[in-house]
């Protein structure tokens, strides 16, 4: 089996309490219109990547639990091959969102990938946060993402960053690795350790830094967000997507940021992640050309 991508980062399950008027403040409850479970943390990339048309395997560990088997049926549903390991318990969020905002809280039981568990899926390309990238199968393109808990401490392991083909991350993300005060700055200053650095900006769109050029996608405004819950994880999905197929940067960026603006019309990540052919549908009004398939970009050639 032909692996296009593989993505290392832990699996959650996603509680997403849906319809709230407004976001809990201190010592307050709010009533939810409704209570949904969907994959979360590092299946989204893999669903959002299979929609889109990649053969997707998530090396995740995932518990023995029912939150488990809710997982390990989902991704099967979707096509995407899970390689991890079954540990006692899963990792659970429970998701707040409103407003256009969401609020989060976390069970991580602590377990992680490993290098022989990505090794042996031998994909063509990789989605890891910054301290996995030492994981990397040899060979694979690498895609590193960062975690806000990573973006605060300095993410001492963006030394690791010379042969990831991209750096995406989000503004706030940016800002805490580089002490910029601004997305553009703090763009270039990544793209000196890597080829590409990609810092999405929320409405806004998202601009890429590679070498001498600083390359701009404009957002989607109209579209109101109901939950961006899982919205930089298929942004990442859809630029793996467009990268794979040989798109250019420009290309790259602005599908993804139309990928992302697309999921957060509906409640859950994993409910906003369209196909292939409805991406293409909503490109076409927007004037856009889906990237022809090409033969696969070389992983050591320039990002631009």
């Amino acid at each position: 089996m032909n692996v296009d991508l593989a993505c290392g980062e832990l699996a959650f399950l996603d509680l997403t309490f849906a319809g709230l008027d407004a976001l809990p403040r201190r010592g307050e409850e709010r009533h939810a219109h409704d209570l949904l479970r969907s994959p979360g943390g590092g299946a989204i990339t893999a669903i959002g990547a299979a929609r889109l048309g990649l053969t997707t395997v998530l090396v995740s560990p995932i518990g023995g639990d029912a939150e488990g088997d809710f997982l390990r049926a989902a991704l099967a549903a979707e096509g995407v091959r899970w390689a991890g390991r079954t540990v006692a318990r899963s990792a659970v969020t429970a998701v707040l969102p409103a407003e256009g905002e969401r609020t989060m809280a976390t069970f991580d039981p602590g377990e992680e990938v490993t290098a022989a568990e990505l090794a042996a899926v031998a994909p063509a390309a990789v989605v890891l946060s910054l301290p996995r990238l030492p994981l990397a199968p040899e060979g694979a393109a690498v895609y590193a993402t960062v975690g806000d808990a990573e973006a605060r401490d300095g993410a001492a392991a963006t030394s690791e960053l010379d042969d990831a083909r991209a750096l995406i991350v989000n503004e706030r993300e940016a800002e805490l690795l580089t002490g910029e005060p601004d997305a553009g700055t703090a763009a270039r200053r990544l793209a000196e350790r890597t080829p590409c650095a990609v810092v999405t900006i929320g409405a806004a769109g998202a601009l890429a830094a590679a070498g001498d050029e600083l390359v701009r996608a404009p957002g989607h405004p109209s579209i109101v967000a109901v939950d961006t819950t899982g919205a930089g994880d298929l942004f990442t999905a859809a630029y793996v997507w467009a990268d794979r197929l040989g798109a250019s940067l420009q290309e790259r960026l602005t599908w993804a940021v139309l990928y992302a603006a697309l999921s957060v019309r509906v409640p859950t990540a994993v409910g906003g992640a369209v196909t292939q052919s409805a991406l293409a549908e909503a490109g076409a009004q927007h004037g856009l050309a889906p990237p022809a398939r090409r033969s696969p970009v070389p992983m050591k050639e320039e990002a631009r």
